[in-house]
């Protein structure tokens, strides 16, 4: 009883973006949403030639870091997220989420050896509130007929950082350890992360006190 008629103009990846731009508020995270799904393509795109250029590690060591994120990830996805989300409410959650994966971002880029890598798991692993707070929020400005519309908008900001994502940070973390430049700066790439983690959380709290408003 809730489905949308279909239409050929909201059927592709701009047409369900325009959805965003119905309502002040879900532009606004979906600005968010975009520089955060960019700042996550980091990892996958440089951690494994960062780790190695860096601490000397192989795959092995690696993948048990990595594996390490996936669980740290899944207990506070799992477990923590309700518990937080009904203490101190979605938008709260939602800004602690982002400073947390800013801070973890910018101690993968900082630490000088992999022991002290370790570190930024747990601190990262709370980037996972703003997920859940962003998503919960996005859906309770849009009427129940167009939740399969948001998803698809959702999705086109992920797939368009995807896109960039990988060329951004390979090209920042071969420029910041090539000799021809004369620094070497391993960690830029993931700082980098970090800001624009620290950019959707100031962009955030000016969206979200201006909803307030």
């Amino acid at each position: 009883e809730n489905r949308a008629p279909f239409s050929w103009a909201k059927a592709n990846p701009l047409g369900s973006v325009k959805l965003l731009l119905s309502h002040r508020e879900l532009w606004g995270l979906g600005v968010v949403q975009f520089l955060s799904q960019l700042a996550h393509t980091s990892l996958p795109a440089i951690y494994v030639l960062y780790a190695g250029y860096r601490y000397g590690w192989g795959p092995g060591e690696v993948g048990f870091l990595l594996a390490g994120v996936g669980v740290a990830s899944m207990a506070v996805q799992g477990g923590l997220v309700k518990p937080i989300v009904r203490r101190i409410g979605e938008r709260p959650a939602l800004l602690v989420g982002l400073i947390m994966g800013s801070a973890g971002m910018a101690w993968y880029g900082t630490a000088w050896t992999g022991a002290l890598a370790w570190i930024g798991v747990p601190i990262a692993a709370f980037w996972g509130l703003f997920g859940a707070a962003s998503q919960s929020i996005m859906s309770q400005r849009v009427s129940a007929s167009a939740q399969g519309q948001l998803q698809g908008a959702t999705a086109s900001i992920t797939a368009c950082a995807g896109i960039i994502g990988p060329f951004l940070f390979a090209y920042i973390f071969a420029r910041s350890i090539d000799p021809a430049y004369g620094i070497n700066l391993p960690g830029a790439a993931l700082w980098l992360a970090g800001f624009l983690l620290l950019l959707a959380f100031l962009f955030a709290a000016w969206q979200l006190g201006k909803a307030r408003r």
